[in-house]
């Protein structure tokens, strides 16, 4: 049996009709651009997140841009992220002008260590961006307030946490913002790019609207210079469809995680942690091996799909080379870059394909030990 990483087609085939109808709602409306099909679902986001107001765009990456841009971070800033994250989160601090700054993560929960945040901390210090890796919520109400004690803004980068809870409290509104990617991978996740923001800011909404739209609420009245990252209202029609169905992917995605712990529990792997304080929308399962290499390439033999998510940190891309190379630099990044591995996870994965990646890994695992001896 071949399991795929991830396949999307079999899991929208059962939603197809809902899809296809919302579609069809779209095309008949003649409305192409916002309008009531993406107001509907900036609606129904915000509701489901338990946050005043969210604002539909283009795409996760804009999110996070705009959520600067409406708290003015800017030129001669400095901004607290990650230093194990996908490059978006740095890649929105850069693109105002600001300067990300990294913080290792805690080993166990590979999330920004609170811990680890002060010493970072400068007079250029404008804001923190946590990242909640893997669908699992960063540790926030320290963040936060240390944030309220430094005057500085909280954006979460929550691109993997749809449906994710900290301390009882669904992710969406505990930051200043919160951003999202709809892409197609992600746990709610759109036939193409989208993206949105989620805040109990009023007036951070309505700037994020105006910059969202060339800097206008009036046409042709041009108050910022703005983007152009509208949602487009098909996106949120197929986002509206499965939205409906988020909460049983999720659980569903749970009970993948618990089988998995309960069949993997023996190897030598290094298994995710989960403190008690959080429930984890598990967009990744991710374990880690120091033979990962050879580890998924044996997998890929015995039919098992995998990514690693990521193979190269930030600070280490050829566009970041402004922060060298220095062996020492960010040794928790660069051990996890070269450690982790993302099992199969997703609604699609039913318990026989389940049953066959847990073989598959404990197979490799009894190998590893066997040439050890």
């Amino acid at each position: 049996m071949k399991i795929p990483f991830l396949d999307l087609k079999l899991t929208s085939e059962p939603l197809r009709d809902e899809i296809t109808e919302a579609i069809a709602r779209v095309m008949d409306s003649g409305i192409y651009i916002l309008g009531e099909e993406v107001e509907l679902f900036e609606r129904e986001w915000a509701d489901y997140c338990g946050a005043k107001a969210a604002v539909g765009l283009a795409n996760g990456l804009d999110a996070l841009t705009l959520a600067l841009r409406a708290l003015d971070v800017g030129s001669g800033d400095e901004v607290l992220v990650p230093s194990n994250t996908y490059i978006a989160t740095w890649l929105a601090v850069s693109a105002v002008g600001a300067r990300p700054v990294a913080v290792e993560p805690d080993c166990r929960t590979y999330n920004m260590d609170p811990g680890r945040i002060g010493e970072k901390i400068t007079s250029r210090t404008k804001a923190i961006l946590p990242v909640h890796l893997y669908g699992q919520p960063a540790d926030l109400d320290p963040i936060l307030s240390l944030a309220s004690e430094k005057c500085l803004k909280v954006i979460e980068d929550a691109a993997q946490a749809h449906g994710a809870n900290y301390k009882g409290r669904r992710i969406g509104a505990q930051g200043d913002v919160v951003c999202w990617s709809f892409y197609p991978g992600k746990n709610l996740g759109a036939v193409g790019d989208a993206g949105a923001i989620t805040t109990n800011n009023d007036a951070v909404a309505e700037r994020i609207k105006t910059l969202r739209n060339y800097g206008s609420r009036v046409k042709y009245v041009h108050e910022v210079k703005g983007a152009n990252s509208r949602l487009d209202p098909l996106q949120a029609a197929v986002l509206r469809v499965k939205l409906r169905h988020l909460d049983r992917w999720t659980e569903h995605r749970r009970g993948i995680a618990r089988r998995y712990d309960a069949g993997l529990a023996s190897t030598d792997l290094q298994l995710p942690l989960t403190p008690g304080w959080v429930e984890s929308a598990w967009h990744l399962y991710v374990v880690r091996s120091d033979k990962r290499d050879l580890l998924q390439h044996r997998l890929a033999e015995l039919g098992v799909g995998t990514l690693i998510h990521y193979p190269i940190p930030p600070h280490m891309q050829i566009a970041y080379a402004e922060y060298g190379s220095v062996p020492e630099e960010l040794p928790i990044a660069r051990q996890m870059a070269a450690e982790v591995l993302s099992l199969p996870m997703g609604p699609f994965l039913d318990r026989e394909m389940q049953q066959a990646v847990i073989d598959a890994v404990n197979t490799v695992d009894r190998e590893f030990r066997q040439s050890s001896l």
